[in-house]
């Protein structure tokens, strides 16, 4: 029997750069840099149609986003930890989602909780929308970056498969709340 591969689908990603970070350390700068992302100038110019992964979504994001994501993309706004609250308190057009917990690698906020780069960030919605080669390619722009699949991977592996927003909290609690 043959085996049939999925065909690859690429997610278009999208990068609001509110330039509040060092330039040399900003993750989304180097994604648009090598065509990985489409960098917007405006939070106005983020399509409509598009996910745009924001911390204090009530929505998590869940597999089933995956043909939303693939029709209108992913965004992420690039902004300090620091200023986070008066970055998001505007809002955005798009399907705001927020990612379930995951533990940052980048050297800035290493093993901390939620305070992931946008690099991170982007890569943790792809492999949970089923789009873990692309995952794969845009965190290896950072020698750092397959560390961060690594120390995830299970959490990870474990959100593709939660169909619901419950199992999401479940998965959070085994993990987190212990």
């Amino acid at each position: 029997m043959v085996e049939t591969q999925k065909p690859f689908t690429a997610v278009r990603l999208f990068v609001y750069e509110m330039k509040q970070d060092d330039p040399k350390k900003c993750t989304s700068r180097k994604l648009a840099h090598f065509h990985l992302a489409t960098p917007l100038t405006r939070r106005y110019h983020i399509p409509r149609q598009a996910i745009v992964l924001n911390p204090f979504a009530t929505t998590v994001l869940l597999s089933q986003d995956r043909t939303q994501a693939e029709r209108g993309g992913l965004a992420v706004v690039d902004c300090s930890w620091k200023r986070v609250k008066g970055a998001f308190s505007s809002r955005f057009k798009g399907r705001t989602r927020r990612l379930p917990y995951l533990v940052a690698a980048n050297p800035v906020h290493y093993g901390r909780l939620f305070e992931l780069s946008s690099l991170e960030a982007l890569a943790a919605a792809l492999y949970i929308l089923d789009h873990s080669e692309q995952a794969k390619n845009i965190i290896r722009i950072y020698k750092w970056g397959p560390a961060f699949l690594s120390l995830n991977k299970n959490l990870l592996e474990e959100y593709a498969q939660a169909e619901t927003a419950e199992a999401i909290a479940k998965i959070e609690e085994a993990y987190f709340h212990n």
